[in-house]
């Protein structure tokens, strides 16, 4: 019984050992032939063939792309990247670079805002910073200044940047105290400052006088006749005025006045 069980047991250390030598086996058999993706980019497609023929791959060159930093003619990109681990006679698609791709610059000078973002954007170019600045004189949203400058030649697929015009912001003053001046001479000086003469107004008086107590013991025909309010005159006496001094107003504004 002994020897039975000794047998049986020499038969599953021989199976392991030749289950494990298979696996190792295979495993060179697989492994044993994989071999490092080459880098190939940077190269010119006669370098990189030879290169990959060396270490037993194959090349193809599937496309072409614009690039700013590869030189027209040399690899731009591979797959698989390199380094990998690959077996011996993969193929290595590999894309190559047209250079720089070169655009013309418009000229969008004097143009509003929104239609020089479309002229630009229509040639397949971006809109980079756009910057403003108040003018008089010229109308708003104009442009002023483009970088790059137009008909730039060797710009490669560039962002234009935009220098507009701003609406100027109105100019501010402080409020003159107009406070016992007569009304006339104020007005043109208000004129020619720029702003508008606005309501004028009598103050009302500090005291009115007292009306008279009617006689029931007289009958009267027909009522007292209104008398006219007091209306401003070029000689009238500013009193008030709104805004008050000091204030700060901008050109066009309108000065109201109470006066005596």
């Amino acid at each position: 019984m002994k020897s039975f069980f000794r047998f049986v047991l020499l038969g599953l250390v021989l199976l392991v050992v030749a289950l494990v030598s298979a696996l190792t086996a295979m495993r060179f058999a697989i492994h044993g032939r994989e071999v490092a993706v080459p880098d190939l980019v940077g190269k010119t497609p006669a370098e990189a063939r030879r290169i990959a023929d060396a270490g037993g791959f194959q090349m193809e060159i599937e496309r072409q792309y614009y690039s700013a930093t590869v030189p027209e003619g040399k690899v731009l990109s591979q797959l698989p990247s390199p380094g990998t681990q690959v077996r011996r006679g993969w193929q290595i698609r590999v894309a190559q670079s047209l250079g720089p791709q070169r655009v013309e610059i418009p000229n969008v000078l004097g143009e509003s805002q929104r239609a020089a973002e479309i002229n630009i954007r229509r040639r397949g170019l971006d809109v980079g910073a756009v910057a403003q600045i108040g003018m008089r004189g010229p109308p708003a949203d104009q442009v002023l200044g483009q970088s790059p400058p137009p008909n730039a030649s060797g710009i490669a697929a560039p962002k234009i940047s935009l220098l507009t015009t701003a609406s100027a912001p109105p100019q501010t003053f402080l409020m003159p105290n107009f406070t016992g001046q007569a009304l006339g001479g104020e007005t043109l000086v208000l004129q020619y400052a720029g702003f508008r003469l606005g309501t004028v107004s009598i103050a009302p008086s500090a005291t009115s006088p007292a009306a008279p107590a009617a006689d029931s013991s007289v009958a009267t025909s027909a009522p007292a006749p209104l008398a006219t309010p007091p209306q401003p005159t070029p000689a009238s006496i500013i009193v008030s005025q709104n805004p008050a001094p000091g204030t700060k107003i901008v050109t066009g504004s309108a000065v109201n006045f109470e006066v005596r």
